[in-house]
C-alpha cells in the first residue's frame, strides 16, 4: 500500500522486488538493451526507479508498478538526442470519439501497451547505468548500451510514436498480431484522471475522483459550499498594498484546476482569470481561487452528459468581453462547440493584441471559434462521418 520512496526501501519488501523483477523481465522481452564495458569519453546516463501503486477509478490499489527512468536532464543535446517531438492526443479528440460512439451506438473498450516506451526504436548511441540494486556481479563496472528508447529519455515519446505510427500504417490500420505486448482492460472506464460511465441512456463523463483528491491535498475538503466559483462584480488586479502568498501552492491550485477544466467548463472562466496572477499572486487572488474549490465542495459529482442527438450538426459560438482586463486593457474571447447536442470543445482566453473596438474583439473571438470547428470537421472526416 506504500509507494517506496528510496530503493532501500523497496528491496525491504518482496512485493517491490517482484514489481522491479517483473519490470527488468520486460526489458529482455524487448530486448531493449546490451551489457557492455564502460566506453571512454561518452555520457553515462544515471537511472533510478519510481515506484506508483496503481489505482482504479475507486481509488483503491489494483496493483505495484515499478518503473525504471533515465536520468534525461543529464542528456546533451545533439550526442544524446536530437529530435523530441512527438505528436499527442487532445482532449478535444476523446470527447468527441465518446460522442461519436454515443450517436453511433458503439461501447468502447481500452486497450494498454504494456511498457510503451520500450517499442521504440532510437537512433542516437546512448548509455546507461545499471539498474540500482540489480548490478551485475561479474561486471559491476558495465553499462548498458540501448538498443530501444527508455522511460525518462528526452527522445521516447517521438520514438515510441515513429514506432507505432509505422507499423500501423505498414498494416493498413489492420489489427496486427504479436507486434506489442498488450492488456485488455475491459470496458472504457477511467482514463488519464476522467471517469467514463457508459449507459443506454448516454455517457457521463466526469472527476469526481480527481475533485475530491484536489481538495483533500490543498486542506480544503472541509470548507464552506459556495453556490458560483466567482462572485458576479469580481474586479481582479494587481495589488501592491495586499500581502503576497507561497507562490509555488498557487500555481500548484491553478495547474490543477487547469486539468480539471477537461470535464468542468463552468469553471474554466473564473481558472482562466486566477491564472493570470501566477508570477505575482496576493491574498486577494488566493481568496478567489479557494472559493473556486468552496464551489467544487457542492459540485463534486458534475460532469458532461453526451447523449444521442436527432440532429447530429457541428455548431460553434463566440462571444468576447471588450477590453475586459483592467491591467493591459485587452479582451477576453469565449467559444465552445458542440456536436448535435454534445458540448466537445470550449476555451476562455485573453486576446494577444489590443482591440480597438467591440468589433473588431468578437471578429477575433469569431476567427477562433472558427479554427477550432474547421478542425473538428477534419476530424468526423477521418471518422468517415457524413452527417456533420
Amino acid at each position: 500500500m506504500m509507494e517506496p520512496s528510496k530503493i532501500d526501501e523497496a528491496l525491504k519488501d518482496d512485493a517491490w522486488i517482484v514489481a522491479m523483477q517483473e519490470e527488468l523481465n520486460q526489458f529482455q522481452r524487448n530486448d531493449v538493451w546490451t551489457l557492455v564495458p564502460k566506453p571512454s569519453h561518452k555520457n553515462i546516463i544515471g537511472t533510478k526507479w519510481v515506484f506508483r501503486n496503481k489505482l482504479n477509478e475507486q481509488g483503491e490499489v489494483v496493483r505495484n508498478k515499478a518503473r525504471l527512468v533515465a536520468q534525461g536532464y543529464s542528456q546533451q543535446e545533439g550526442i544524446d538526442y536530437t529530435e523530441t517531438f512527438a505528436p499527442v492526443a487532445r482532449l478535444e479528440a476523446i470527447r468527441l470519439l465518446l460522442s461519436y460512439a454515443v450517436n453511433h451506438g458503439i461501447t468502447l473498450y481500452q486497450m494498454d501497451v504494456k511498457s510503451a516506451f520500450l517499442n521504440g526504436f532510437i537512433s542516437e548511441e546512448v548509455y546507461v547505468k545499471q539498474p540500482p540494486g540489480f548490478e551485475d556481479i561479474s561486471n559491476p563496472e558495465h553499462v548498458f548500451k540501448l538498443k530501444k528508447s527508455l522511460y525518462g529519455l528526452k527522445q521516447a515519446p517521438r520514438a515510441w510514436y515513429d514506432r507505432l505510427s509505422n507499423f500501423l500504417l505498414e498494416k493498413g490500420f489492420e489489427k496486427g498480431k504479436d507486434e506489442f505486448e498488450m492488456s485488455m482492460m475491459g470496458e472504457l472506464k477511467f482514463f488519464l484522471g476522467i471517469q467514463i460511465n457508459q449507459k443506454k441512456e448516454g455517457t457521463y463523463v466526469h472527476q469526481s475522483k480527481y475533485t475530491k483528491e484536489l481538495l483533500k491535498k490543498f486542506n480544503l475538503d472541509d470548507c464552506k459550499i459556495m453556490n458560483t466559483p466567482m462572485h458576479p462584480t469580481t474586479n481582479m488586479g494587481k495589488s501592491d498594498d495586499e500581502g503576497k502568498v507561497d507562490q509555488k501552492v498557487y500555481r500548484g491550485m491553478i495547474g490543477s484546476l487547469l486539468y480539471l477544466t477537461a470535464s468542468r467548463p463552468d469553471i474554466l472562466f473564473s481558472v482562466c482569470l486566477c491564472a493570470r496572477f501566477q508570477s505575482d499572486p496576493r491574498e486577494s487572488h488566493l481568496t478567489a481561487v479557494k472559493r473556486i474549490f468552496r464551489y467544487l465542495k457542492g459540485t463534486t459529482n458534475l460532469g458532461l452528459l453526451y447523449k444521442k442527438s436527432n440532429d447530429y450538426v457541428l455548431n460553434g459560438f463566440c462571444d468576447a468581453d471588450y477590453a475586459g482586463d483592467k491591467i493591459e486593457r485587452k479582451s477576453t474571447s469565449g467559444n465552445c462547440q458542440f456536436v448535435g447536442e454534445n458540448l466537445i470543445s470550449w476555451a476562455s482566453k485573453r486576446q494577444t493584441t489590443i482591440a480597438l473596438s467591440t468589433a473588431e474583439a468578437e471578429y477575433i473571438s469569431a476567427a477562433k471559434c472558427c479554427t477550432q470547428l474547421l478542425w473538428l470537421k477534419y476530424q468526423l472526416e477521418d471518422y468517415q462521418s457524413q452527417t456533420y
